[in-house]
């Protein structure tokens, strides 16, 4: 039986591995190919994991916030075109949802002014910075819509 971490400053793949109570060994034998001496390396960021490895974790885990982490941290790729993607409680994403889409609601007669001479002139800068920031709003609640049905479908609560 291994033995339990007193580090301090855990990593997400740590953190996410301890929250099942799992060993090091065990926690291998879960991932099939990911030896516990790789998982040590990777828990102390000797190594970053390989994507295969991360997304075999989110799913043994149950913790699908470690493919966004994964993405928005360690990936170059992922690090410049991902947004970061927080967990959060279902009715605090519907508020947040309802609220950015009233605000929508109010521009979209605007953006169609807008786009309809497929340019954006000088004058209509302004605004259509502003329906723009608006449309990440709602991409950014999408996203963790996402995470959360991601998460309950790994914890078994929905199909």
């Amino acid at each position: 039986m291994g033995r339990k971490s007193i580090k301090e400053n855990k990593n997400v793949y740590q953190v996410a591995r301890e929250k099942l109570e799992l060993t090091r060994d065990q926690a291998a034998e879960k991932l099939q190919y990911i030896s516990a001496d790789r998982i040590e390396k990777i828990e102390s960021e000797k190594v970053i994991p390989h994507p295969e490895e991360v997304l075999t974790m989110g799913q043994t885990y149950a913790e699908p916030g470690l493919w966004n982490y994964y993405c928005t941290n360690e990936c170059p790729i992922g690090m410049k075109h991902i947004r970061k993607v927080e967990r959060k409680e279902l009715s605090q994403i519907t508020i947040e949802m309802l609220a950015a889409l009233n605000d929508l609601e109010e521009d979209k007669d605007r953006m169609v002014e807008i786009s309809v001479d497929g340019k954006v002139t000088e004058d209509e800068k302004k605004d259509f910075i502003k329906i723009s920031k608006e449309l990440d709003e709602i991409a950014s609640v999408v996203a963790s819509l996402k995470l959360w049905v991601e998460h309950a479908i790994l914890e078994g609560k929905m199909n």
